[in-house]
């Protein structure tokens, strides 16, 4: 029986000792050396090769190693095939991280800082007590809840808005279609942290932009495809955006002609909010291949009707 890794071959080979340290039964093959693919039940991927069902005849789950699987084309895969989202904690508490980053700097003022670093001003100017500050979560999942969390020292007044229900301390939680627009009216600062469907694709747009606050920072560690570009640029020259943090683009790495690149209102960085790291993630990786093993549904499986 053998686990197929196919991602960041630097990575790779501290899952190959960690394999070979705690799970000697399960052997370690790194693409493209699959070897026998007859031998390969588990698949660890960012991205599936084409033709899973006929390159891998007997595989028996595909472990992304990503907390998202959009990247995947889950209608070329097989039917049957269980498919899980990586929780790793590590990957949560670089969210957590970067949202607390992301969120003071758009508090604090500090692109606006930095233009009048560039342009040798030295000026300061009024500061908003955090008590006073609104900050909204678009997307109440595993990382959505940590980072509200994470955020919650900070006296900030928080909300939260998912697709479901949720019931979560200290913060105002709405739901659906219906209550977004209540939602985004108290949003000073907007984290988007959905998944990337066909519901959400493109949802950080104009229409959307109008219902904030005017002034509004936007923060995007969901996917790139869920922001117009377009539509953000024009609402940064109209002031009804006041600064932006986005970790992620429509197309990456940027083309060096890119807009985002040299815009004052906008800090870009290169999809680094997380990174999935062997150490954190081997054990729920294995616990995973373990739960298949005993007949036990997965930790993280999607529903394919979701996509999430």
């Amino acid at each position: 029986m053998a686990l197929l890794y196919k991602a960041d071959p630097q990575r790779g080979e501290r899952w190959r000792q960690l394999f070979a340290a705690h799970a000697p039964d399960i052997e370690f093959r790194q693409w493209p050396d699959i070897g026998d693919p007859a031998d390969i039940h588990y698949l660890a991927a960012w991205q599936a090769p084409d033709d899973l069902a006929t390159l891998l005849p007997n595989l028996k789950a595909l472990l992304a190693i990503s907390a998202g699987v959009d990247q995947l084309n889950l209608a070329t895969l097989p039917a049957h095939l269980p498919v899980a989202r990586m929780l790793d904690p590590g990957i949560t508490q670089g969210m957590c991280e970067y949202a607390t980053w992301a969120v003071l700097s758009l508090h604090r003022d500090m692109l606006r800082y930095r233009a009048q670093q560039q342009a040798g001003v030295w000026e300061d100017h009024a500061l908003v007590p955090a008590s006073q500050r609104r900050v909204g979560v678009m997307g109440l999942g595993q990382q959505g809840q940590a980072i509200v969390n994470a955020l919650q020292p900070f006296g900030f007044a928080l909300s939260g808005w998912a697709r479901s229900a949720h019931d979560l301390p200290g913060v105002a939680c709405f739901a659906g279609d219906g209550q977004l627009p209540a939602f985004l009216a108290q949003c000073d600062i907007l984290i988007c942290l959905l998944p990337l469907t066909e519901h959400t694709r493109g949802i950080l747009d104009r229409r959307l932009f109008a219902q904030l606050p005017r002034g509004a920072g936007l923060i995007n560690m969901g996917r790139g495809a869920h922001l117009n570009e377009a539509d953000l640029l024009d609402a940064l020259a109209s002031g009804q955006l006041g600064g932006a943090v986005l970790d992620v683009l429509a197309e990456e790495p940027a083309a060096a002609d890119h807009p985002f690149w040299q815009h004052p209102g906008i800090v870009l960085t290169p999809h680094i909010a997380a990174m999935t790291q062997p150490d954190s993630a081997f054990a729920v990786l294995l616990d995973n291949i373990r739960r298949h093993q005993r007949g036990e549904r997965l930790n993280g499986q999607i529903d394919r009707s979701d996509g999430y």
